[in-house]
């Protein structure tokens, strides 16, 4: 049997690696951590308690064309408050897809970062 202890990251595929850092940095407010010196481009940024969000430059074919498509693979992160999460996307004028009631049984919120790579912030409770 495996016993998990917790998730320790998630790598996602990107081709501009200033504009998802950015993104990641000062939309998702995430802190960017050190990363190994890999022979191809990425960064490393930390969630909260160990884990970790990994982006790789890679030119590869998984990159997606359409809008938000939330039954598409994602990286979901929890939120403290779903209200205040929607009001820093509004200052920062990024589209979202919200879902304050939606059958998962926590309100969730989808956005794309500068790649188009799905991205899900959901909360425990509506606090609107």
């Amino acid at each position: 049997m495996i016993e998990y202890t917790m998730l320790h990251h998630v790598s996602i595929i990107v081709q501009d690696l200033d504009a998802a850092k950015r993104f990641y940095r000062e939309v998702l407010c995430l802190k960017e951590i050190e990363r190994p010196p890999f022979d191809f481009a990425g960064a490393w940024f930390g969630i909260g308690d160990g884990q970790q969000l990994h982006l790789i430059v890679h030119r590869g074919e998984t990159q997606r064309h359409g809008g938000i498509d939330t039954r598409d693979g994602h990286l979901a992160l929890r939120v403290s408050s779903y209200k205040k999460t929607r009001e820093w996307l509004d200052r920062c004028g990024v589209p979202y897809e919200a879902r304050p009631h939606a059958k998962a049984g926590f309100p969730q919120i989808y956005v794309l970062d500068p790649d188009r790579n799905v991205v899900e912030l959901n909360a425990d409770v509506l606090d609107e």
